[in-house]
């Protein structure tokens, strides 16, 4: 079985799409994205420094596009199984919802745009930030962060959580460090993902799905929520709307992957942060980073490896 992950923010790099904008039609396609997101994603993907492509507004639709585009040409060369499991990161969510067949490639994109654009604006409303924490049992780094009003945003899994809040309470957490964390790492981010302080961008999101038609998924998805399989295409909506606001549980989705027996997995691009999870929490599982289209050919050997299975 073969788990397709969907990465998140962050995960962006100068450059990425120029060598998949070599392979027919992909141009135009990113063209038609850039129309959707009010951007000029072609531009954005090939030349742009790391500097401007690392705003909210900008990062998170196209990370989503990146994701549809290598998604669209996997499928293209290759029949995907049928008991194919995909799961997105956060904003990869949408990219995840799209290659399960619940949202069109041109809503997830138009989507991704909005909740960019509306979380950047959020991020000025208030001084809050975020701060990975490395080490320490799951349940001691909650309940320490809980002591000083913060949330663990992000549940990774391997031993990472990333903490978000006040931005006073970050720097507080910063130069603590208890002895039972290994350490903790002041993220470059705009403000507080994935927590309450994001309710205004979640509202607008809510008023643009509004204007989406979605459909049961093909594939097996996995929701950020809980883990869970979501099934119904209306629930798909729903869930990312509300996890805006909603702690990401990956941890959660690797346990899911484990239960159902998933023996590789393809990170589509920008690929690479959860090649690195999987590889530290699913023991034994076969990985592929989809980073260029000649890693297309890793993506064949792990659907062979899968089907071995």
């Amino acid at each position: 079985m073969l788990v397709l992950l969907a990465p998140g923010q962050g995960s962006q790099t100068p450059g990425m799409l120029s060598p998949w904008l070599e392979v027919e039609g992909t141009r135009e396609r990113l063209t038609a994205w850039s129309e959707l997101a009010g951007l000029d994603l072609v531009e954005l993907g090939t030349v742009a420094d790391a500097e401007a492509i690392k705003d909210t507004a900008v990062t998170q639709p196209l990370v989503v596009a990146a994701s549809l585009l290598a998604f669209e040409v996997l499928a293209d060369r290759y029949p995907l199984p049928d008991d194919l499991v995909i799961a997105g990161h956060s904003v990869g969510e949408l990219a995840a919802a799209a290659a399960a067949g619940a949202l069109t490639p041109d809503d997830a994109v138009a989507l991704a745009a909005v909740r960019g654009r509306e979380m950047a604006a959020a991020c000025d409303l208030a001084p809050t930030g975020m701060a990975a924490v490395m080490g320490g049992a799951p349940d001691d780094v909650v309940a320490w962060l809980a002591e000083h009003d913060l949330t663990a945003a992000n549940m990774n899994g391997a031993g990472q959580i990333v903490a978000a809040g006040p931005i006073e309470a970050i720097d507080a957490i910063v130069a603590e460090k208890p002895d039972f964390v290994r350490k903790v790492i002041r993220l470059k981010v705009a403000g507080a993902f994935h927590t309450s302080y994001m309710a205004a961008a979640q509202d607008a999101l809510r008023a643009k799905a509004k204007e989406v038609t979605v459909s049961d998924p093909a594939h097996t998805l996995l929701s950020n929520a809980d883990g869970a399989r979501v099934t119904g295409g209306a629930e798909v909506l729903e869930r990312l709307v509300n996890q805006v606001t909603l702690p990401v549980r990956w941890d959660l989705c690797m346990a899911t992957m484990n239960e159902l027996g998933v023996h590789a997995t393809a990170e589509l691009p920008p690929a690479g942060a959860l090649t690195g999870l999987a590889k530290r929490e699913l023991t034994g599982t076969t990985t592929a980073a989809l980073k260029t289209p000649d890693d297309l050919a890793k993506v064949a050997a792990a659907l062979t490896t899968a089907d071995e299975e």
